[in-house]
């Protein structure tokens, strides 16, 4: 896994699983190295962690609007 230094300076993981966004992919982040403490994710758009993640698993980037589309979408949730 790649080393990154979080927001507050702390040793961040980035592994290879992705998840497809439509600018980039978001690759998932883990607070240890062995990745059993999930951090949340890292846009390989413009390289940010700072991502806001819903409910229904989407992701968006809140510096340049990269986003994950649900993997389930249900209309009662509109």
């Amino acid at each position: 896994m790649d080393e990154r230094t979080g927001p507050d300076g702390e040793t961040l993981y980035l592994s290879e699983s992705t998840e497809k966004g439509n600018k980039g992919p978001f690759r998932v982040v883990y607070a240890d190295p062995e990745g059993t403490r999930r951090w949340g994710f890292f846009c390989t758009n413009c390289e940010s962690f700072d991502n806001a993640v819903d409910s229904m698993g989407r992701i968006q980037c809140n510096r340049c609007s990269n986003f994950h589309k649900a993997e389930e979408w249900d209309a009662a949730h509109e």
